[in-house]
This record gives structure tokens, C-alpha cells and sequence, in this order.
């Protein structure tokens, strides 16, 4: 039952009770070892989801006796007695009552990092004004400025809190992203910082308008020291170079990929599904026309099945009118606009209720099998499940392996019997099949030379066969981007055109299914859909 939504739950429970993010990692940590523990002792479980929740709160309990016998941060005084001694000329109260700061301590959490910093150091830290100045790099009347600002700040806080009226609970509702990413993700996926609910309610908010960390946190009533770690967690990435948010010269953080809203991408999506009827027909007499011309490809395969290549092939299929639509947006909406370069880039959706769950994953090996180099390809969509993703390793795959040895047929009498075990999940999952005592590789296969024609008849389908309709649709998206997405993302509008034309590939699927044309696996995996290419 640990699995990743139970640790989110078990994490967001211990960070609304600690007072950072390191803390609650620690918290969540002796959690989830009182619960392995528990599970390795003898006894039954009526109930498990309660009896995870009653070992949480046992622990967190036990987590605020040890808490109390190092602070006496709960004296429950008056806030505005601690204020009356803390003077304007920022000199430190003589009575040494720590328990009169409770409102005071969580106040500052609330202040942004300049100000907090320096509070901290001050009334905490017990610095001189002089040290503080050197330690922020600026002058001491910088430095008073701050901490009258900062205790003129937290005085109007803390009387808010003394009114029931104005607070505030902490409120993260249920918001949930689509996202999706093109190119080489083991440079830098920023979707790997972006997992939790409090990370995308701050992706949303700032895509919804730029904002500084005290707008953030006066927003979802978070204290300024968690949103600050968020932000910068979020503005560096996984890489320290592409991150979810980006930091504008003005201090505020404003969103850094392409993300719609749940009513633009059903509109954009609807572009292109009122297309879906010509764009089928065209493609289906593409394939009547050229029948002969995909099966005299030189695959190495012992047999060819057309269904296998039309598999191949549906994903630039599917994608052919949307490159000509990209051609038509670049030439005349925005060929003054200079697209962004990057290894990789994300870009997604409100999620709608709608789960495509497609796309199409390469990976690269070296001196595997006897083959100097080996690039295999994987199409998935709701028709066919993920053999592998782009960060798969085939040195550690043997079921790859056997494909690999069997282009040519392999004997089932010379395998081992640890290899009699993986053909036999080989088999399973499409990637061979048995012919008397012979195994052979069932998935696609070609020379690596012949690799950049593989494609090459789909790819005629971009000359002339969508122009009039493909102009409209140009048209529709471009005045979508020009109204949705902000100024500093215009280099990614094309990504705008590849969500729109997310429901295509699905779509035509399903209509040469219908049709006879193609035959989807059973249990959704098979070879359909895998392809490799050897030199």
C-alpha cells in the first residue's frame, strides 16, 4: 500500500505540521519506517488504511514530545505584548520570554526571504545590525528599513489573526496537468519537481499571471519560506537550467512552458477533430494507393504483415495534416517569431477528464548482439501498452536481446534453459514467434542505412493531399496562440499546434480499425507498434 499517492498523503500531512519542507521529509521518513516495522510483525489488519493513519499520527505525536523538550515555542500569550517591547529603534526586549514570540515566530514564516532573513538574524540570532549588513552585502540603514517594514508587517498579520474573520485555511484544491514532452528528457525532464499538489498550484497560479512569493503565499495561505523553496525548486528543474517557472527581471515568477486551460484545449482540440473526416478518408486511399510500395521496403523480418507496418507508420500518419498546418503557421503567422531550441520541452493541458496516453518513444544501443549500433522505436496509444521508454536499457533486457539474436532465427534446441524462460516472455509480449523449432523476431527490423527512408512514402502525404483544409485550421490555431499564450512563450507556439492534434492519432486509429485496416493486438501488446534498426 506505500505506494506514491499514499507517501503524497503521508508527506502532505506532515508538511501542514512541521515548519519546512526538510522537516517534513524527516517526519514522513519515521512514518513510512513505523509502518515497514509494523508490517514485518506477526498479528492481522482489520482495517489497513486506518491503522496507517492511527502508526501516523502516533509517530507525529511522539515527533511534538521530542519537539517540546527543545522549544517552548506553545506558550499561548499575547502577540501584542511582545510588540510593545520590541521598539522601533530595533533594540531586543529585555524580558527573555521566548513563549510570547509564538505568533511572532509563525508570522515571520509568512514574510518574504529579505525580510524574514534579517528578522531572524535580529531577534533570533541575536546579530547586530552592523553584521547583519555586511552578512546581506548592503548598509545598515537598509537593514533598519527592513526590520521596521518587517515588524510594521507582522504587527498587521498577527492582529488578523486575532480575528477569526479573516483567516484563512490552507485550501489546495484537486488540480491535475497533462503534460506532455518532445526530445531527449534524460537532459532535464522538469516534470520530475512538479509531482506534488502544492508545486502545481503554483504552476497554476503563475501561469494565470506573474507573481512574487508573497503574493503566492498570501494567495494559498502557505508561509513565504515554503513557497520560496517551491519557486526555486521549480524555476531550476531537475537540471538547473529548465524549470516549470521562470524568474522575470521585475522579482515576479511567471510560467515557463505552454500549459491550457481546460476550455482552450477542448477548443483546440475540436479544431482539429472537425477535420477528422477528410483527414481519414485521405489517408485511408493513401493506403489503398501504396499497399505495394510499403511491403517492398526492405525489412529483414523472415515474414512481412502489413498490419505491423501500417502500425509503424499510423503515428506520422496521424501527424501529417499538423505538419502541414505547422508549415502554414510558420510561413505566414509567425516567421518573425524565433523558436526556441532546447534538447527537451514540455508542454500540456488542464487535464479534462480526456486521457490520450499516446506518443512515441525511441532508444539508442551499442555492440549489443554483434550489431555495432541498434535504435529501437515504440508507438503507444489506447490501442497498444509501452514495451519501453526512452531511458530503457537494452544491455539489461534479455527478452530485446532474443528479438535481436532471432532476425535471422535461433534454434530453440540451443538456448539454456534461463533463455528457454525469457523467449518464452518474448513470445508473450510480441516480440518473437515460434515456427517449428525456430524462433523468429516478429517486430519490424531493417538495416540502420535504410533508417532515414523508412518513413519516406507517409511523408509524401504533406505534399498538396491537405492544403485548403489545412489553411483553416491554420487560421484557427493562430488566433488561438495569439490569444492564450503570453508574450515570453511565443518561440513554443508550435507546441500549441501539437496539443491540438493530440486527438488524431487515436481518432484515426480507431477509424481504420473500424475499417478493416488495421488489427490492434490482443490484450493490447504485441509487436505492433515496435520496430528496431540494425547496423
Amino acid at each position: 500500500m506505500i505506494d506514491k499517492d499514499l507517501l503524497e498523503k503521508l508527506f502532505g500531512f506532515c508538511y501542514a505540521r512541521t515548519k519546512d519542507s526538510y522537516e517534513a521529509q524527516e517526519l514522513c521518513s519515521d512514518i513510512v519506517y513505523a509502518l515497514v516495522r509494523t508490517a514485518n510483525t506477526e498479528g492481522e489488519i482489520s482495517d489497513a488504511y486506518s491503522y496507517i493513519w492511527k502508526i501516523a499520527r502516533n509517530v507525529y505525536a511522539d515527533f511534538c514530545n521530542h519537539y517540546r523538550r527543545h522549544t517552548d515555542w506553545f506558550y499561548e500569550g499575547d502577540p501584542e505584548k511582545i510588540f510593545s517591547l520590541i521598539s522601533d529603534d530595533g533594540q531586543m526586549p529585555e524580558q527573555d520570554d521566548a513563549g510570547l514570540l509564538k505568533n511572532v515566530y509563525q508570522q515571520i514564516a509568512f514574510l518574504t526571504k529579505a525580510y524574514r532573513e534579517v528578522m531572524v538574524a535580529f531577534y533570533l540570532d541575536g546579530l547586530p545590525i552592523k553584521d547583519i549588513a555586511k552578512m546581506q552585502h548592503t548598509s545598515e540603514t537598509a537593514i533598519r528599513q527592513r526590520l521596521f517594514s518587517a515588524r510594521k508587517t507582522l504587527k498587521t498579520e498577527v492582529e488578523k489573526m486575532e480575528n477569526p474573520t479573516t483567516q484563512k485555511p490552507v485550501t489546495l484544491n484537486d488540480i491535475d496537468f497533462t503534460i506532455w514532452g518532445t526530445g531527449d528528457p534524460r537532459w532535464g525532464d522538469p516534470r520530475d519537481v512538479c509531482t506534488r499538489r502544492f508545486s502545481r498550484h503554483i504552476v497554476w497560479l503563475c501561469r494565470q499571471k506573474p507573481m512574487t512569493a508573497k503574493q503566492i503565499s498570501e494567495e494559498i495561505n502557505v508561509p513565504t519560506v515554503y513557497v520560496e523553496e517551491e519557486l526555486e525548486i521549480l524555476t531550476k528543474g531537475n537540471n538547473g537550467e529548465y524549470g516549470m517557472l521562470r524568474r522575470l527581471d521585475n522579482g515576479k515568477f511567471a510560467i515557463n512552458f505552454i500549459l491550457l486551460d481546460k476550455e482552450t484545449i477542448n477548443k483546440a482540440h475540436n479544431i482539429y477533430i472537425a477535420q477528422l473526416p477528410e483527414i481519414s478518408e485521405v489517408i485511408e486511399k493513401f493506403i489503398q494507393e501504396n499497399k505495394e510500395r510499403f511491403l517492398a521496403f526492405p525489412y529483414l523480418n523472415h515474414k512481412i504483415d502489413l498490419n505491423l507496418i501500417l502500425w509503424q507508420q499510423i503515428h506520422p500518419m496521424a501527424s501529417t495534416f499538423a505538419h502541414t498546418v505547422y508549415l502554414i503557421l510558420k510561413e505566414k503567422y509567425f516567421s518573425g517569431i524565433t523558436m526556441m531550441e532546447r534538447p527537451f520541452s514540455v508542454y500540456g493541458f488542464e487535464s479534462n477528464g480526456t486521457n490520450y496516453g499516446g506518443g512515441c518513444d525511441g532508444i539508442n544501443a551499442a555492440n549489443i548482439c554483434g550489431y555495432t549500433q541498434i535504435h529501437f522505436g515504440n508507438l503507444y496509444n489506447k490501442h497498444i501498452k509501452k514495451h519501453f521508454n526512452c531511458s530503457h536499457d537494452v544491455a539489461n533486457d534479455p527478452e530485446l536481446q532474443l528479438a535481436i539474436q532471432a532476425i535471422n532465427g535461433i534454434d530453440i534446441k540451443s538456448l539454456s534453459e534461463q533463455d528457454r524462460e525469457h523467449a518464452a516472455k518474448a513470445i508473450e509480449c510480441g516480440y518473437l514467434y515460434r515456427e517449428e523449432d525456430i524462433l523468429y523476431t516478429k517486430i519490424l527490423v531493417n538495416n540502420l542505412s535504410d533508417s532515414k527512408h523508412l518513413f519516406e512514402i507517409t511523408k509524401e502525404l504533406t505534399k498538396d493531399y491537405f492544403d485548403e483544409s489545412a489553411k483553416k485550421v491554420a487560421a484557427d490555431i493562430a488566433e488561438l496562440i495569439s490569444d492564450n499564450v503570453p508574450e515570453h512563450l511565443l518561440g513554443e507556439w508550435e507546441l500549441v499546434n501539437s496539443l491540438a492534434n493530440i486527438p488524431v492519432l487515436d481518432s484515426l486509429a480507431d477509424i481504420l480499425i473500424g475499417k478493416g485496416m488495421l488489427i490492434p493486438p490482443k490484450n493490447y501488446i504485441g509487436a505492433e507498434g515496435c520496430w528496431m534498426s540494425v547496423g
